[in-house]
């Protein structure tokens, strides 16, 4: 992907900067594309809002210019009238992201997956570590910068790990109303130091309670985060980008659950 996340960059190509280019050229005048969230480069999105004042008369009409000015990198699926005081980003009362794992070489998955090649991993060990995350509700240790927030409190309402049939495919996915700088990449990191040995459960939860950044922090890899499904008051829709979501040639999940 040539994109280096979400947000406008004075020396990189954003997501934003397609998008509010591809806008300039449909509607003939600047618009601002204010998104739900930030992302690091090589993070993607199956599901991502953004708000932009517009005056379109014809949404039907101007959805696949939109599309065709964007190229085969971003999919815009739909433009919802809402109401003006509306924000992409502060409205949001969950979001999802899913963080996708294999550990041999696989052509289709390149950056679409992180590649652990030949990493062992247990994981039952690691379904334990991922069942503590509701338990708790302060995220301090889990951050590249805590103390630029003014509350590392994050409310983390689902978190479970899937396996394929073959437990060499995995996927984590958790739900919060918020997540802080790093967060997910930062816990997927734990969780394998759990899941291969390098650390206790003990360890692990310490990190959880304990409130305080580790002096050395080993986020996994942003290829395989995705920002997954965004929820407002006002609006829940069933995310249409299937990305790796995909169900066995017998119609069946792929994805089971790990049993702790």
């Amino acid at each position: 992907m040539p994109f280096r996340g979400w947000q406008r960059q004075t020396d990189a190509y954003s997501v934003q900067e397609k998008v509010e280019a591809a806008l300039l050229k449909i509607c003939k005048t600047p618009v601002s594309a204010n998104g739900c969230g930030r992302t690091d480069a090589q993070v993607h999105a199956s599901q991502f809002f953004f708000h932009a004042d517009l005056e379109i008369r014809d949404v039907q009409e101007i959805l696949p210019k939109l599309n065709d000015a964007l190229g085969p990198e971003i999919a815009l699926f739909d433009i919802i009238p809402v109401d003006d005081k509306a924000s992409a980003r502060f409205d949001a009362i969950h979001r999802t992201y899913d963080y996708f794992i294999h550990t041999h070489h696989d052509p289709f998955l390149h950056d679409r997956s992180a590649l652990y090649d030949h990493l062992e991993i247990d994981p039952h060990k690691m379904a334990e570590g991922v069942a503590l995350l509701p338990s708790y509700d302060d995220y301090y240790a889990f951050c590249k910068s805590p103390e630029s927030f003014n509350t590392t409190i994050c409310r983390v309402s689902s978190a479970v790990l899937f396996a394929n049939e073959g437990a060499d495919k995995f996927r984590f996915q958790i739900t919060a109303n918020r997540f802080l700088t790093g967060m997910i990449r930062i816990i997927m990191g734990r969780l394998l130091e759990l899941a291969n040995g390098r650390m206790s459960l003990d360890q692990f939860e310490h990190h959880l309670a304990n409130k305080k950044t580790p002096k050395i922090l080993s986020p996994a890899y942003p290829q395989g985060l995705y920002l997954s499904k965004v929820v407002y008051p006002y609006l829940d829709i069933v995310p249409r980008a299937a990305f790796l979501a995909f169900p066995n040639v017998d119609g069946s999940s792929f994805w089971k659950p790990v049993m702790v």
